[in-house]
């Protein structure tokens, strides 16, 4: 089926009443992608790129790197210092890419060919980042990180393949950007597109088929699981970018909460393929946010708790690095009064993470180490038409 096609039927599918969940009390909910995902290689691959003749410093995403164990352990603090009004800490969910490119191998063969290597195993050839891997499972150990699914490498893999056997520009700037240890620079290089959607395509044929796509979400479920020892609930797609068919490829694989970006007020509810679809609701991107504001967000999810909506706050992982630019410290700050205002203002706020949600929705309590938390459930229809209206409001 054709993306043009697809699109008409959800156009259709968007003016039909859909059973939501609304909540009598106020729930929130944290997002984050790229974890594990390795970017510009600290400052000595800044170095090598500004040698290399590249000008960066234009965008904040000029500064994505990869996260530290020290950048963990002062997000862990924040988190551990808060809790909402059963006793818990708020938990980050992480959706990870779990294989990083093997600059080695690809070296070996003059950039001709994509090579991947599993977060498991490590990471790539010049990047250190001592005690990471178990920083993230003491995290989650201690129930402030929640492990989710991202994908394998973010970028389209056939885009950036079809670029390599030509010779042109943009095959060039990969290779410049390899030999540095970085991957890739997005904003700089938009053609290489999104996982499971190729830009160079005509727009009704830019996502992959549905059999690419399930072949995707089973090689990086495996991985998924070598790494954190268990499968994912949850999932987003790189860029946000999903459709029917990856939808159908991730409950097939186990998935059953889809994640979406930011719009519209949309309450949690099941689609066609059994999967609680969930849209982030709170933007609070400090680092690549030059209009952030924290009384924006908190007047975000104060808008969502009276209509009954959970508060889903969406955040990505640029915003805790410090080695190139320290993005932790102001959004640390940031974070740490936006719970305490949350804290402050509701006396009953739970913080849940997308598991404890599916339960509330089937069971109308969920459980955590505090206990079985009971919060009422209350099922409406509604269109996703008249929510974008009103969410626009």
């Amino acid at each position: 089926m054709s993306d043009l096609v697809q699109r008409i039927r959800q156009r259709g599918r968007d003016l039909l009443p859909l059973d939501g969940f609304y909540f009598e009390r106020p729930l929130v909910l944290f997002q984050s992608d790229d974890w594990g995902r390795v970017g510009l290689r600290d400052q000595e691959g800044l170095e090598q790129l500004r040698s290399a003749g590249l000008t960066l410093g234009e965008r904040a995403y000029d500064s994505y790197t990869l996260e530290t164990a020290e950048d963990l352990a002062a997000l862990k603090g924040v988190l551990g210092r808060h809790h909402d009004s059963s006793g818990r800490p708020p938990c980050l969910g992480m959706n990870f890419i779990v294989f990083n490119l093997d600059f080695a191998k690809m070296r070996r063969s003059g950039f001709q060919a994509i090579e991947l290597l599993r977060l498991s195993k490590g990471l790539p050839d010049g990047w250190n980042r001592p005690h990471l891997l178990e920083s993230y499972r003491e995290g989650i150990a201690q129930q402030v990180f929640r492990p989710a699914l991202h994908g394998i490498t973010h970028f389209c893999r056939v885009a950036v393949e079809r670029c390599l056997s030509e010779d042109c520009d943009e095959s060039r700037v990969l290779h410049t950007l390899w030999e540095a240890g970085t991957p890739y620079i997005y904003w700089r290089m938009p053609w290489i597109g999104y996982e499971y959607w190729d830009r160079t395509k005509p727009e009704s044929q830019r996502f992959l088929p549905y059999d690419s796509q399930h072949d995707l979400v089973g090689s990086a479920v495996g991985e998924f699981a070598s790494l954190f020892s268990t499968l994912p609930d949850s999932a987003c797609a790189p860029g946000y970018r999903a459709n029917a068919d990856t939808h159908r490829a991730w409950a097939q694989h186990g998935i059953h909460i889809a994640q979406n970006g930011p719009g519209a007020l949309i309450p949690p509810h099941f689609d066609a393929h059994g999967l609680l679809q969930l849209t982030r609701s709170v933007e609070f991107e400090p680092a690549t946010d030059n209009h952030f504001s924290l009384e924006a967000s908190l007047c975000q999810a104060e808008a969502c708790f009276q209509r009954g909506v959970p508060a889903i706050v969406s955040l990505h992982s640029i915003n805790f690095h410090s080695t190139v630019r320290d993005f932790r410290s102001p959004t640390l700050q940031s974070l740490g009064e936006f719970l305490t205002a949350l804290e402050s203002r509701h006396d009953d706020l739970l913080y849940l993470h997308d598991e404890d949600l599916y339960q509330l929705v089937n069971q109308g309590a969920y459980r955590s180490s505090s206990g079985t938390i009971q919060a009422k459930v209350v099922r409406k229809s509604f269109s996703k038409f008249a929510m974008s209206k009103w969410g626009a409001d």
